[in-house]
């Protein structure tokens, strides 16, 4: 289903990401010629992929139906569904609508790349409607760790689809800014053709507690602390950095933010008015210095230990602003992201040695998660009571959770339809199928790099951090048939020189031989030739070394 004459009968939702895994939120709704885009998230690398920074969602199908993309509408501000923004838009020049923090956010993402929002962005408020061809595309307040969350609601000719986006029901929200439940009913008796739900929490039963639970446990561990207080959180939570700060202010301490992405957020939120902060409690970290230390409060990044955040860098005596002292309480107000947890440990540890006091265990309750947990699942069925199902955002676990959560609220089974990234789901008015696959997958950029480090590039590096490289510099006189200099071995990651001169000793005489046993045959090409090295060699140093480094012939002809 790669084009479409005209005009069709049919509603496409095709997920490019954020379906079988965490992160990389992406989706795409077409009817007819006409496409819009939900959220365009990255993901971060897992471990075996070496030295790349982000992983964004293949958009080869934007980009081949480009001059049908309307518009892209975007649920909340978190990386994994604005973080690949700018680079959807580097290749196609399409409007952006989302609430003023969220639009805040991108903006601030795009001027680091140098780029602007496109002219007909919009800010739009909870409530609001965008119309884009044929869709009529509805903001619809939920609760979530970051403000401004929206569920959206397309209605198209074919029935209504409700993407609820990140969300939880929170009854006792920090900014009183209440999931919109009456929105939500409403569409449920107009009818909803289709309900694409947050599967994050799916395996957790009852209710995730309300960000307010949060408060009386971070009261006490500000009211125990005898030093400063340093704490680390996700630097989107802007409703947690208000809490913290009203805290602190009823405490008498000043309070200073640390980390440039906690800095950028905090600029933005108290620039758009989404952080109240009493007159004279936010202090910049050189005025903090005046303060005394059990008056200082610290609002750091570095909740999930990476190596490069202020708090990793303070643990290791590496910040250049902030230096940590024993009597120090450092307070973890997140929970590891799986896969974090040997880092979290890591920078854990290093706190307890520079004398730090340190929180960080779950039951601690200094943190909640923005996601719905089994019970609010069902609500959100039951609210909406959607003809049909599909489950997004989570690992598979977690979707098949979620379509039995579905089946237990009386959604037929058949009408629950689980997929993976490119699938197609297709929609009437009164059929759900998924009817094929477009290209989807991962892009990975490192550095400057969009998508040119591959699985080829990743093998390799895979290889030399493992196994290391033997490169052989050898030249030749392919005229007289002869070796004139060489072979020269330099060995990186392989074995040490000095230590192995016996063996490399051996591999240059196999070298040789090798090499004028091809020169006797006539005038060998250098394919044949470097083929012949890396031949005798592998097998040699296996044979040797139980190991197969990466071996790279030079051959100069002379």
């Amino acid at each position: 289903m790669a084009r479409h004459r005209g005009k069709t009968e049919k509603l496409y939702v095709i997920p490019l990401g954020g379906l079988g895994e965490i992160g990389k939120n992406c989706m795409v709704v077409q009817y007819g010629d006409d496409i819009i885009v939900i959220d365009a998230g990255l993901a971060f690398p897992e471990e075996e992929m070496l030295g790349i920074d982000i992983v964004i969602p293949d958009f080869t199908y934007l980009l081949e139906n480009r001059e049908k993309v309307r518009g892209i509408l975007i649920t909340h501000g978190h990386e994994d569904h604005i973080g690949a923004v700018a680079y959807l838009l580097r290749n196609i020049n399409i409007p952006v609508y989302a609430t003023r923090l969220t639009l805040g956010l991108i903006e601030g993402k795009l001027a680091e790349m140098g780029m602007k929002l496109p002219a007909e962005s919009k800010a739009v408020r909870a409530g609001d409607q965008v119309k884009l061809g044929p869709f009529t595309c509805e903001f619809i307040r939920v609760n979530h760790s970051i403000p401004d969350a929206c569920a959206i609601a397309v209605t198209t000719p074919v029935g209504t689809i409700l993407h609820t986006g990140d969300f939880k029901f929170d009854q006792t929200p920090i900014d009183g800014e209440f999931a919109d439940y009456r929105r939500l009913t409403e569409l449920g008796k107009r009818g909803i053709l289709a309900l694409l739900s947050d599967s994050t929490n799916a395996e957790r039963p009852g209710y995730t507690p309300s960000e307010r639970s949060v408060r009386p446990n971070m009261e006490r561990v500000f009211r125990e602390a005898k030093g400063r207080i340093l704490m680390a959180t996700f630097a989107s939570n802007v409703h947690r950095i208000q809490q913290a700060i009203e805290l602190a202010a009823e405490m008498g301490k000043k309070v200073a933010v640390v980390g440039r992405s906690m800095e950028n957020t905090v600029r933005i939120a108290l620039e758009l008015g989404y952080l109240n902060v009493p007159e004279g409690t936010m202090v910049t970290v050189d005025e903090l210095r005046r303060v005394p230390l059990n008056q200082q409060v610290i609002l750091t990044t570095g909740s999930q230990g990476e190596p490069m955040a202020a708090l990793s860098r303070m643990a290791v005596n590496d910040h250049k602003a902030i230096e940590l002292y024993p009597g120090d309480t450092v307070l973890f107000a997140a929970t590891a992201i799986p896969g974090n947890e040997k880092s979290v440990a890591r920078t854990v540890n290093n706190l307890y040695r520079r004398g730090a006091e340190v929180i960080y265990d779950r039951s601690a309750g200094v943190h909640v998660s923005g996601h719905a947990s089994q019970e609010e699942q069902k609500l959100m069925i039951n609210l909406t009571r959607p003809k049909f199902f599909v489950p997004i955002h989570g690992e598979y676990r977690m979707l098949l959770k979620h379509k039995q959560l579905a089946e237990a609220c009386g959604i037929p089974s058949e009408n629950i339809l689980i997929g993976e990234n490119g699938t197609i789901f297709e929609f009437t008015r009164n059929s759900a199928q998924i009817t094929g696959k477009v290209t989807s997958g991962q892009v990975l950029v490192d550095g400057l790099g969009v998508g040119d480090v591959g699985n080829i590039v990743l093998r390799d590096r895979k290889q030399l951090a493992q196994e290391g490289i033997l490169i052989v510099v050898v030249a030749v006189d392919r005229e007289e048939g002869t070796i004139v200099g060489g072979p020269d071995m330099v060995s990186r990651g392989f074995v040490y020189v000095r230590e192995s001169e016996g063996l490399l000793d051996e591999a240059k005489e196999r070298v040789k031989r090798a090499l004028a046993d091809q020169m006797q045959r006539g005038l060998p090409e250098w394919a044949v030739l470097k083929s012949s090295i890396r031949d005798v060699l592998s097998k040699y140093l296996y044979e040797k070394t139980h190991r197969r480094p990466m071996i790279l012939p030079i051959i100069i002809e002379i």
